[in-house]
């Protein structure tokens, strides 16, 4: 092999984890960004009149069913679920005012961090808070012995140290040392 060919080859490899790290950190971006607005969402149920299938029209009746409709607000805001918050309302560990602190935070945190993550804003420390919000949700689902969970929010903590290792081949970021 000459010089010219390896060199192509290592142009090709490099070109190979740039890719490998865009499409990581845009994964992580995404589901970031979107797990923090799902925090502002809920469902509402809503009576619509039944339509009759032969006209189109509303039944003659005035029947209505009621269907569930999602809205966001920020009125809307949970940053931990209404099921999670009683759970660990009894665990000792967990004092009200720390998670009363994190259930504010959370969102924010995860949509900030996405968007940053996603436009290439400090890289490496959206990546790093990322990778600290999956710990401190691992903390509480162990508290509360929520297993499944803990192994989801593993994956999620290997991808960032995944995404972290290959920060280096970050070509497509506004700040590349951050």
């Amino acid at each position: 092999m000459n010089a010219s060919t390896e060199t192509k080859a290592c142009d090709t490899c490099h070109c190979d984890f740039t890719l490998a790290f865009l499409i990581l950190r845009g994964w992580l971006a995404v589901r970031a960004i979107f797990t923090g607005l799902e925090k502002f969402g809920t469902y509402q149920s809503v009576a619509v009149p039944v339509i009759d299938p032969s006209t189109g029209q509303p039944d003659a009746s005035g029947v209505m069913m009621n269907i569930n409709v999602k809205h966001y607000a920020l009125a809307n805001y949970s940053g931990i679920p209404a099921s999670l918050k009683e759970k660990f309302s009894h665990e000792p560990l967990l004092p009200h005012p720390l998670l009363a602190a994190f259930d504010h935070v959370l969102g924010p945190a995860l949509i900030v961090s996405g968007l940053m993550l996603l436009l290439g804003l400090g890289t490496r420390i959206s990546l790093f808070v990322q990778g600290l919000i999956y710990i401190a949700l691992t903390i509480g689902l162990i508290l509360i012995k929520q297993d499944d969970g803990i192994s989801w929010l593993g994956i999620h903590v290997a991808l960032v140290a995944f995404a972290l290792t290959l920060a280096k081949h970050n070509k497509i970021a506004i700040l590349k040392k951050w």
